[in-house]
């Protein structure tokens, strides 16, 4: 296993995710890209000290944007969605 915060690189702050965490008790990270989700889960249990009932990821794929005359390619990243153990919550997204 990789360092744990290594592989959580930050959380994801939408109008989607702040629906999925108020129906759900879902949380949105951006992920390392070879990080599984036995992985995710350890590092998220360890960081914020919560329990994660389940994991779901899926890898996004970047967009071709153009800059003047070139075209460029934005990065793939990777995405984890995490759901908590009813009643566990992460402090420090709580003002979102």
């Amino acid at each position: 296993m990789k360092d744990i915060y290594a592989i959580i690189k930050k959380p994801i702050i939408t109008e989607r995710s702040a629906y999925l965490k108020e129906r759900g008790n879902k949380i949105i990270f951006q992920v390392d890209a070879n990080a599984n989700k036995r992985d995710i889960k350890k590092a998220v249990e360890k960081v914020f000290n919560v329990h994660v009932m389940g994991v779901n990821t899926l890898n996004v794929k970047g967009k071709v944007k153009r800059f003047g005359r070139v075209f460029g390619k934005r990065p793939d990243w990777k995405k984890a969605i995490v759901t908590l153990k009813e009643g566990d919550k992460i402090e420090l997204l709580e003002g979102i």
